[in-house]
C-alpha cells in the first residue's frame, strides 16, 4: 500500500507526516506501508524547512534527506490514499484523477465530510511547528490504524 501527504510547498506539513507515518508502521510491524509527501506548489528539491527539522529532531524522526516534489498525476495513479492537509490540496488531487482515494488528512476515511484544515506552520515559531506535529501526529496514527484494520478485516 502507498500512502501519499500533500501540502503545499513541501516543507513542512507533508514532509513531518511522511516521517512520523514511517515510524508508525515501523513501531507496527508494516513493512509493506510504503510512505511519500509532495506539495502542491512545491520548489522541487527544497530542503525541510528549519522548524520541521528541529521538531523532527526532537521526536526523533528524521528530515535531513528530504527534498520536496511537485504533485504529479503519477504520484496520484501510483498512490493507494492521498491524503490532503486541507480543502485547497484535495481539490488539486482530484483534479489529477484522485477522485475516490484522497482524503483530507482530518476526514478519513470518510468521502465528502467536512474535515478541518492541519495548522499550517511556514513562518511561525518552533511551538507551532510543535502544536503542528501534535495534530499530525495523532491524526497519522488514527489513519494508519484504521488502514490496518480494514486489512484485518478485509483479509477475513
Amino acid at each position: 500500500m502507498k500512502i501519499l501527504f500533500v501540502c503545499t510547498g513541501n516543507t513542512c506539513r507533508s514532509p513531518m507526516a511522511e516521517a512520523i507515518a514511517r515510524k508508525v508502521v515501523i513501531e507496527r510491524g508494516f513493512p509493506d506501508i510504503d510512505v511519500t509527501s509532495a506539495g502542491t506548489s512545491a520548489w522541487d528539491g527544497s530542503a525541510a524547512s528549519d522548524g520541521a527539522m528541529l521538531v523532527g529532531l526532537e521526536r526523533h524522526f528524521d528530515l535531513r534527506g528530504h527534498a520536496a516534489q511537485q504533485i504529479t498525476r503519477a504520484l496520484v495513479d501510483e498512490s493507494d490514499v492521498v491524503l490532503t492537509m486541507g480543502p485547497h490540496h484535495l481539490e488539486r488531487v482530484e483534479a489529477l484523477g484522485g477522485t475516490g482515494k484522497a482524503f483530507m488528512l482530518t476526514s478519513f476515511p470518510a468521502r465528502g465530510a467536512a474535515g478541518r484544515a492541519i495548522s499550517d506552520p511556514i513562518g511561525g515559531d518552533l511551538d507551532m511547528y510543535r502544536s503542528t506535529a501534535d495534530e499530525l501526529e495523532a491524526e497519522v496514527r488514527r489513519v494508519i490504524d484504521r488502514l490496518a484494520a480494514e486489512r484485518v478485516s478485509g483479509a477475513s
